[in-house]
């Protein structure tokens, strides 16, 4: 009689100090052919996990512990050269760009930090885009002390969401300009906290998939900021329709004589 197999973990095992990762298993597998490099990965993912629950838990740790680097306090920077230069250092190294008073945007060049940049301590930082950048709760305190920020572009940024919104209101004396587009996580709840804006002379709610009825949320952001243009869905995208608007169907109506 067989014995009864055992069950699966869902944990990984150690990994041994001469494994390097997925990157040492690119080094190891032969360039030629794609399904030899297949075999080999689907070893190399079974000598060290035991199911796919693991992997994707695994994974899963490792993009988390990523955002948390991205997202680190750079107090090093801060009390040397003051919060202009430690928040703009903060987006340059996302990926983002800067724009310090009176100056032209500042963008990486894939040669590290300007040497300009460490001159314009005491300038303060006008406007900042951070589209796509992986911003959380936690790197936002480099943008809060940038208090003299009037435009602030979070376009798609993925990890921003409606806690990070509640937090916003620390820049309400200075921003004018305000782009949320395309983030995933903001919904109307995170919405409502923009009341504190009451200086904001634009915002863009576009492209929201989290917000359920963009029609009516903009008209309600509308109502809340009334000195503030508002971009995003049509005014009436969501809204439902009365009997009398209901599309008539002409396939079922009767054919006039």
């Amino acid at each position: 009689m067989a014995a009864p197999r055992a069950s699966l973990r869902l944990v990984a095992p150690v990994w041994n100090g001469g494994t390097s990762g997925i990157r040492g298993l690119s080094r190891a597998v032969d360039p030629e052919g794609s399904q030899r490099k297949g075999r080999a990965l689907l070893q190399f993912l079974a000598d060290r996990f035991y199911d796919v629950e693991a992997v994707r838990g695994y994974l899963l740790q490792k993009q988390v512990l990523k955002v948390l680097q991205k997202n680190r306090s750079f107090t090093y920077i801060k009390e040397r050269y003051g919060p202009y230069v430690a928040g703009a250092s903060f987006i340059l190294k996302q990926g983002g760009a800067v724009k310090f008073q009176d100056k032209e945007w500042m963008r990486p060049n894939g040669r590290g930090l300007s040497g300009e940049l460490w001159k314009l301590r005491e300038v303060p930082v006008e406007a900042v885009d951070a589209s796509g950048c992986a911003i959380n709760y936690q790197g936002l305190d480099h943008l809060l002390a940038l208090r003299e920020l009037q435009s602030l572009s979070l376009r798609c940024c993925p990890h921003v969401d409606d806690w990070c919104l509640g937090r916003l209101h620390q820049l309400a004396d200075s921003l004018r300009e305000l782009s949320l587009a395309g983030c995933p996580r903001i919904s109307e709840r995170g919405l409502a906290c923009l009341h504190h804006l009451q200086n904001l002379r634009r915002l863009d709610i576009s492209d929201l998939p989290a917000v359920s009825n963009p029609g009516l949320t903009q008209i309600l952001v509308e109502e809340m900021l009334p000195d503030c243009e508002v971009l995003g869905a049509d005014w009436a995208q969501g809204l439902k329709l009365g009997p009398e608007e209901q599309p008539r169907d002409t396939a079922s109506s009767p054919i006039p004589a």
